[in-house]
C-alpha cells in the first residue's frame, strides 16, 4: 500500500523495488527496444496469441533494466509470470515450471512468462531442460544475463531466442529516474528536494546504473532528514555512497583534462601517473568503453611498431569491457594501461599515414604501374595489366626488384622507424628491403 510508505525505506521495500515500472511505459531508457512495433511491445500487447512462444534474452550490464522490462512484461496481458533465479533454480525446478505450464496451457489456456535471472549462471544440463517448453512454445522465456549470451548460452537455446541489447542509462534517463522518484507517491513523496549539484552527483556515481542511482538517493534523503533538513546536497550523497565526490563534468573541462593527463602520461611511460588517472576516470563514472576507446588509439599512435603487442592488448581490454563489464573490467584496464605505458613508444606508422594522405590531398598520386594493375577481367592482357609483374614467392628471398608506386613517387619513404622497442628490427629489415626492391 502506497499510504505505508516512508521515507528511506522504514520496514518497506526498498526504493528501486518502490519505483519499478508497472508497464512498458513507464520504463526509463532503452527506448531503442521500446519503439512502438518493436519485439518487446509486440510481446506486452494485450493479444497474446499474437507472441505466444516468442522468447527473449536481456543482455546488459547491471541496473539497465533486465528485471524491469521482464516484471513489465508480466503485468501486460492475461500471463501467469514465473520467476526463477539462476543462482538457486536447477533442473528439477526448470521441469516442474514447463510441466505446469503445459497444464495451464492445455487446461486453462493461459500463457506462462518464466523469467530467468542470470542465465548465464546456469549450466549446460540446465539450460537443455529449457528448450522443450521454448521450442514448443509452452512458455515464454525472458532471460537476463550480464555476459554476452554467445559464451554463456547453448546455440540451440540462442538462436530460438530473440537476442535484446540494454544499454546503460543515458544521464538524462537517470535525471528523469530521479526526478520521478523524489516526487512520486511510491517514492520519495516530496517530502525532500534535491539541489542540482546533488544531482549530477548521483548521476556521476551511477554510471548508468538505475538501482545504484535509486540506492543512493534513498540513502542520501534519510542523511538529508536525521539532520532536520529537507533538501538534499552534494555532502549528502558524498556521505551516503562512502565515495569522495571528484569534480569531474563528463562534459566540461574536467573530464577533457583528465582524459588528456591520462594520455599523456601513458605517453610519457609513467604507469604510476596513467593508473591515477585511470582511477579518477572510474571512481568519476566515466564510460568504461570511452576508455577502452583511448587505450586503442593510444596504441596504434603513440606506440604503433615499436610494440605491435600493444594495439592486441588494448583490444582485448576494450572487448574485456564489452563482455564483463564494471566494475572488474577496471583489471584489464588497468594491465592495458600499464603495459602501453612500459612499452617503447613510436609514432613513425602515425607519422606514415599523416605524411601520405597529405600527399594525395595534394595531388601527389600517378597512375598505378601497369604490371601492378588487374589482370583478371577480359581484354586486361591487351591493355597491357599485369604484364611484367614479378611473383615474389618465386623468388628465394620472396623479394624481388619492382615498381611499386607510382612513377612521381617513387623516392618516397613514408614510414621512418625508429631505433626503439621493436622498430629496432623493423628498421634493419626495412633497409635491406629498400635496397632489393627498388633496385630495378
Amino acid at each position: 500500500m502506497t499510504d505505508q510508505v516512508t521515507l528511506g525505506g522504514g520496514g518497506t521495500a526498498p526504493l528501486a523495488a518502490r519505483m519499478r515500472p508497472r508497464n512498458l511505459d513507464e520504463v526509463v531508457g532503452q527506448q531503442h527496444l521500446l519503439r512502438p512495433g518493436s519485439p518487446l511491445r509486440r510481446l506486452a500487447s494485450a493479444d497474446a496469441a499474437n507472441t505466444a512462444g516468442t522468447s527473449v534474452i536481456l543482455w546488459g550490464p547491471p541496473g539497465s533494466g533486465k528485471t524491469t522490462i521482464a516484471q513489465a512484461l508480466a503485468g501486460s496481458g492475461k500471463r501467469r509470470f514465473i520467476q526463477l533465479s539462476a543462482i538457486s533454480a536447477g533442473v528439477k525446478d526448470v521441469r516442474k515450471v514447463m510441466d505446469d505450464a503445459l497444464r495451464e496451457r492445455d487446461f486453462y489456456e493461459e500463457q506462462t512468462v518464466l523469467f530467468l535471472d542470470e542465465i548465464h549462471r546456469f549450466t549446460k544440463a540446465q539450460q537443455d531442460a529449457l528448450l522443450p517448453g521454448v521450442e514448443q512454445g509452452w512458455v515464454t522465456l525472458v532471460a537476463a544475463t550480464t555476459e554476452n549470451p554467445s559464451f554463456s548460452v547453448i546455440s540451440p537455446l540462442l538462436s530460438r531466442s530473440l537476442l535484446l541489447t540494454l544499454r546503460p542509462l543515458e544521464d538524462a534517463d537517470l535525471e528523469e529516474l530521479i526526478d520521478r522518484a523524489v516526487s512520486a507517491p511510491h517514492g520519495l513523496k516530496d517530502e525532500v528536494s534535491i539541489d542540482s549539484e546533488a544531482k549530477a552527483a548521483i548521476i556521476r556515481l551511477a554510471s548508468g546504473d538505475a538501482r545504484r542511482a535509486l540506492t543512493t538517493l534513498e540513502a542520501s534523503a534519510s542523511g538529508a532528514q536525521a539532520d532536520g533538513r529537507e533538501r538534499i546536497t552534494a555532502e549528502d550523497v558524498e556521505g551516503a555512497s562512502d565515495q569522495a565526490l571528484l569534480r569531474y563534468d563528463q562534459n566540461g573541462d574536467e573530464h577533457y583534462d583528465v582524459t588528456s593527463a591520462f594520455i599523456k602520461s601513458i605517453r610519457g611511460s609513467d604507469p604510476d601517473a596513467a593508473v591515477h588517472y585511470l582511477a579518477r576516470m572510474i571512481v568519476a563514472g566515466e564510460d568504461a568503453r570511452f576508455i577502452a576507446r583511448r587505450l586503442i588509439v593510444h596504441a596504434a599512435e603513440d606506440i604503433g611498431m615499436a610494440d605491435p603487442q600493444a594495439l592486441l592488448i588494448a583490444e582485448a581490454a576494450a572487448s574485456a569491457v564489452q563482455l564483463i563489464g564494471m566494475p572488474e573490467a577496471r583489471i584489464p584496464l588497468a594491465e592495458a594501461t600499464i603495459y602501453l605505458a612500459t612499452a617503447p613508444k613510436s609514432n613513425a606508422a602515425y607519422m606514415a599515414i599523416d605524411q601520405a594522405i597529405a600527399e594525395v590531398k595534394a595531388g601527389g598520386i600517378g597512375r598505378v604501374p601497369p604490371h601492378l594493375r588487374d589482370a583478371h577481367y577480359a581484354g586486361a592482357a591487351k591493355l597491357g595489366h599485369g604484364k611484367g609483374y614479378r611473383y615474389p614467392h618465386d623468388d628465394e628471398h620472396g623479394v624481388v626488384a619492382q615498381q611499386y608506386l607510382p612513377d612521381p613517387l617513387t623516392d618516397r619513404e613514408y614510414y621512418q622507424p625508429t631505433e626503439l622497442g621493436w622498430e629496432r628490427e623493423i628498421s634493419n629489415r626495412l633497409e635491406r628491403l629498400r635496397r632489393i626492391t627498388r633496385s630495378w
